[in-house]
């Protein structure tokens, strides 16, 4: 007997993952959102600063996406679609709460800027815990720090500074032109300056975690729900 040619998924381009997606491949759904969980995390709390909300954005996003995957053309990455994706999933979802919470009390004043909830702390991604203890306040610091900036600065900022979205891929996503992703960001950094030092910066690739086990777990809930098949499972 033949043996199965072994795929190599993390060799492959995004158009050929997407077509295996589109051919309900659960392997090509776990290198995707491998790849993808914490940047579309990042994204999706940077407008509801809620773990839990961010977290079913995601997974909303990703129902969604992996429903229409056809329609990627390779336009764009994969990784900005989907992060397109997510965000309009995001503010979709900011906009019905605020619509119910009107509709619960309209003559309360809505808050929806609950600094004082806990942040987000992921799971570890380094090897070294003493590292991780002694990051962990400059951590919380720089999150405290970025939940405090207006929403659309918050969010050019987590795409280019703690995401590394470059310009034009941030403008993609936000669908905006690149001149307005560079005006939020210099706006974004400006209020942030009084708040991080120069040398607290090099940690932001640290913030935020989404990793490990919280990465795992919801890549496992995802795949549950599309209930695919790996190849050689059948």
């Amino acid at each position: 007997m033949t043996a199965l040619r072994r795929i190599d998924y993390a060799a492959m381009d995004d158009r050929s993952l997407a077509a295996l997606i589109a051919a309900r491949d659960a392997n090509a759904v776990r290198q995707v959102t491998a790849l993808n969980n914490q940047r579309l995390f990042r994204a999706a709390w940077s407008i509801l600063k809620s773990r839990a909300d961010a977290e079913d954005a995601v997974q909303s996003a990703y129902l969604k996406a992996f429903a229409a995957i056809t329609s990627f053309t390779g336009a764009s990455s994969l990784s900005t679609w989907l992060t397109r994706i997510v965000i309009n999933e995001a503010l979709g979802k900011l906009r019905s709460d605020r619509r119910r919470r009107t509709r619960l009390d309209p003559d309360s004043v809505i808050d929806l800027e609950q600094y004082r909830e806990a942040l987000m702390r992921g799971s570890a991604t380094a090897n070294d815990p003493d590292r991780e203890l002694a990051l962990k306040q400059v951590r919380q610091m720089i999150e405290q720090a970025v939940a405090r900036l207006p929403a659309q600065y918050r969010l050019v900022f987590v795409l280019r500074d703690i995401e590394g979205m470059s310009v034009d891929e941030a403008a993609k996503a936000l669908d905006v032109v690149p001149a307005t992703v560079k005006t939020r960001l210099f706006r974004a950094r400006q209020l942030l300056q009084h708040e991080l030092e120069p040398e607290l910066r090099p940690t932001l690739d640290g913030a935020f975690p989404f990793a490990g086990a919280d990465c795992a777990g919801l890549t496992g809930r995802l795949l549950d729900t599309l209930a695919w098949e790996c190849p050689g499972d059948r």
